[in-house]
């Protein structure tokens, strides 16, 4: 994507950029990107789109392609705001005010303990699919919580980076052969990227839905946090993020754009239907056995649990990550050296909060395994997750066009749009998530 700041310098801003020369941008130094791409597509993510696939063929590929291109610029946003500030994202929302600092506290609690138990069952799954006589789901989720645990207590981001590098691998090889396997209409989907919406009822909001679903939450948030801890802390490093970036969401383009393959020609053309939510995969296992054999439908189970776990591993990284940021700031813990420079130096993945997170991502979601999920919590985490994506586009707006923000390093007009817009189309998605809650069963 284009460079998309101002790129008027002062004086003091050229005294700045002095500090820190200008790293090449090369390949090599790939990895945050790999790390939030992986965490950003979960399997929620790709049974959306092979729904999108089964209802409307290729017509809605155009829309994941922008799905991904207002991703790359709130990531972008967020990264730059870390590289050049040295500054972390949770520091830049406490500057503009208490309001922020209780809305992240309330959204990481509930979010949190919601998501745990999501996350682990999402695991289970595949495996118990795979290994039906060894473990009843619970059993399977329960262990993946553990191991997500023990991986990330005992490992620092450059061995957390390298797994997760290896399970996109397997993610990429999976869904790429899927992609070519059901044989796509090139054609057909060469029309797809012209921006038609469907001929149904609701098609503009299920638009936006799949828009707006592709690749993260709060995982956008968490990616200044990655770039940090992979020792990037200042502007010599921008054109670097932004190669990595950019290779985040080329990568999860290919999954989404695969996953819509999958579901335009295996569901689709065959009119089958799958459910919603993560069990819907499961059931796309049984399609591929019928139609390609047990050894497509195992290999489609081993991607799917790579999808899934690497979203659970990343997020007990990454949440956990900022929730210690959160903390060091309440405490007022600000080195003098920067909040960015301490992420990088590892300190944050070895603090008390860091762990004590990571325990509430595991153990109390447990509960919820067996007992179900309480009604009214989850409508709370509903909302709070429906509302995260359009307070981190304003947030970045405010912060990235004012004096918190070197004046090389604000936005221009075009990341100025790219906020904007992503701005909107998450409101709007808010505004009906909230809308469709059962608010009167809920007093």
């Amino acid at each position: 994507m284009a460079d998309t700041t101002d790129n008027t310098v002062t004086g003091a801003d050229e005294a700045n950029s002095a500090n820190s020369a200008p790293r090449k941008s090369s390949w090599r130094y790939i990895g945050p990107g790999i790390v939030v791409a992986a965490t950003g597509v979960g399997a929620g993510d790709l049974v959306a789109t092979l729904i999108a696939g089964s209802n409307f063929g290729y017509t809605l590929l155009w829309a994941a392609v922008i799905g991904c291109l207002v991703k790359i610029s709130l990531a972008e946003a967020a990264g730059r705001w870390h590289l050049s500030t040295g500054r972390t994202l949770f520091e830049g929302w406490a500057s503009l005010g208490r309001w922020t600092t209780w809305f992240f506290a309330v959204y990481v609690v509930i979010w949190g303990f919601v998501y745990g138990a999501a996350a682990m069952s999402s695991s289970a799954l595949p495996l118990q699919a795979l290994f039906p006589d060894v473990m009843d789901l619970e059993g399977w989720a329960i262990a993946c919580g553990l191991v997500g645990l023990v991986f990330v207590w005992f490992n620092k981001y450059a061995v957390f980076e390298k797994v997760m590098t290896v399970l996109v691998g397997v993610m990429f090889v999976v869904t790429v052969y899927l992609a070519i396997r059901v044989t796509p209409n090139l054609p057909d989907a060469f029309a797809g990227l012209l921006p038609v919406l469907p001929d149904e009822k609701d098609s503009v909001l299920n638009t936006l839905g799949l828009i707006g679903g592709v690749g993260g939450t709060i995982t956008l948030a968490a990616y200044g946090y990655w770039v940090n801890a992979k020792g990037w802390t200042d502007t010599g490093w921008m054109k670097v993020m932004r190669l990595d970036n950019r290779v985040a969401y080329l990568t999860t383009g290919i999954f989404v754009v695969a996953m819509l393959f999958v579901g335009a020609e295996l569901l689709h053309s065959a009119n089958v239907a799958i459910a919603s939510g993560d069990k819907g995969l499961v059931q796309l296992s049984d399609i591929l056995e019928d139609e390609y054999g047990p050894a497509t439908a195992k290999f489609f189970l081993i991607g799917f649990f790579a999808t899934s776990f690497t979203s659970l591993i990343g997020v007990w990284h990454g949440v956990s990550l900022m929730f210690a940021d959160f903390v060091a700031r309440y405490r007022g813990r600000e080195g003098a050296a920067g909040s960015g420079q301490e992420v990088a130096s590892g300190s944050r993945e070895r603090s008390w909060p860091f762990r004590a997170y990571l325990l509430w991502l595991t153990f109390p979601p447990m509960v919820l395994l067996f007992q179900g999920q309480p009604f009214r919590l989850v409508i709370l985490y509903g909302v709070l997750g429906a509302a995260f994506l359009p307070f981190l586009a304003g947030t970045l707006m405010w912060l990235l066009n004012t004096s918190r923000t070197p004046r090389e390093w604000r936005n221009g007009p075009l990341s100025n749009a790219m906020l904007a817009i992503a701005g909107l189309l998450f409101l709007v998605l808010c505004v009906k998530q909230i809308w469709d809650q059962p608010w009167s069963e809920f007093f």
